[in-house]
């Protein structure tokens, strides 16, 4: 025979004859190597583990009369019989209670103790046991057709999650805690999300499941329910709304494009009228009138250029003296008027220097 925790191998002497390995305690709190494939186990503390809720109020001497006691005495026989193993005419009196259950023992229909998880022994005639369970339960609040305050009707779909605190309560205080905790939510839910508007519905959704759990929570905790929390699990809009949000949304986008064209527009504009004022100067009207003079010297192909004598008009200068030109300005206007051959590459030459002496100028 090995305990728990002690490992009992044999082993073998020089002689040959077998010998007893003194045991050895292993402690599930240290680390074992991972070498040999040991799975450490933590052992379970006390606070996780089920609360105790077992109480005896203390009713066991209540006499209920001869009636009374003639079945408390029946029940005990037959008890005593049922807990035999070949006796099946006789209900056995122990009862089993599963763990994350409470069971509740009543004596003529009078709560008298509770008792935790295990085998628990019950008169079988005077004596019912009714098993509560409090572990957190998932129940879903189903899906509810609400009105926002800004008349939009929308489907909220949530769920609850909730566990029950006093088993006294939640089993004689209430005839059914299910389904009460659930209606009592829907009526919630109605009435906070119909303070709401759509937007607010949509971008608060935490916020509006902790304002329900708070109203639901307070009236739950006098049924001995203590709730956990409440999500709003997704928010359905009918096909008219999809459309009208959807249509909504697209006129907004197209507006503000509008807006962003209409800005780019303005700025154009303002640095057209800049660069037009800049351009209006006299120097700077001089300056491209050169430049496309320069540019039409430079290629090859035949062209007749008209270059005025006076440069007055064309620069603007208003300083230049009386029928005098400006330096430069004397060149003859050359008019060439010849094909691309040979015979009018250097007339060409020629043009092209004197727009060149202008341009210097």
């Amino acid at each position: 025979m090995s305990d728990l925790g002690h490992d009992t191998l044999p082993s073998t002497s020089l002689n040959g004859d077998t010998a007893t390995k003194k045991p050895a305690m292993v402690s599930s709190a240290v680390p074992r190597a991972s070498g040999g494939g040991l799975v450490t186990v933590q052992p379970l503390k006390r606070s996780e583990m089920q609360p105790s809720y077992r109480q005896n109020l203390g009713l066991d001497t209540v006499q209920h009369g001869f009636y009374g006691s003639l079945i408390n005495g029946i029940g005990a026989v037959a008890g005593f019989f049922g807990q035999l193993p070949f006796c099946f005419c006789c209900p056995n009196p122990y009862k089993e209670i599963e763990q994350g259950s409470v069971g509740l023992i009543s004596r003529f229909g009078q709560f008298y103790r509770s008792e935790d998880p295990g085998l628990v022994k019950i008169n079988a005639c005077s004596e019912t046991l009714r098993r509560v369970d409090v572990r957190v339960t998932t129940t879903p609040i189903g899906k509810q057709s609400v009105i926002t305050r800004d008349s939009v009707s929308v489907m909220v779909d949530s769920v609850i999650f909730w566990h029950i605190s006093n088993p006294y309560r939640a089993s004689f205080g209430i005839n059914d805690v299910r389904t009460a905790l659930i209606e009592r939510a829907q009526t919630t839910l109605r009435n906070v999300v119909g303070g709401r508007v759509l937007q607010s519905l949509v971008t608060e959704r935490e916020q509006v499941a902790l304002e329900i759990q708070e109203i639901v929570g307070d009236v739950a905790d006098r049924w001995g329910v203590q709730v956990e929390s409440i999500l709003i699990k997704d928010i359905i809009f009918s096909q008219e709304l999809q459309e009208s949000l959807s249509s909504a949304a697209k006129q907004k986008r197209i507006g503000e494009s509008k807006v962003i064209a209409a800005q780019a527009e303005v700025d154009a504009a303002r640095l057209m009228r800049q660069a037009a004022d800049i351009l209006a100067s006299k120097s700077a009207m001089q300056i491209r009138a050169l430049e496309s003079l320069q540019a039409m010297a430079k290629t090859a192909n035949s062209k007749v250029i008209f270059v005025p004598m006076n440069l007055n008009h064309l620069s603007g200068d208003d300083n230049l003296p009386p029928g005098g030109t400006a330096p430069g300005a004397n060149v003859p206007p050359t008019a060439v008027a010849s094909g691309s051959g040979s015979g009018s590459r250097s007339d060409n030459m020629i043009s092209t220097a004197a727009l060149s002496q202008l341009a210097d100028t």
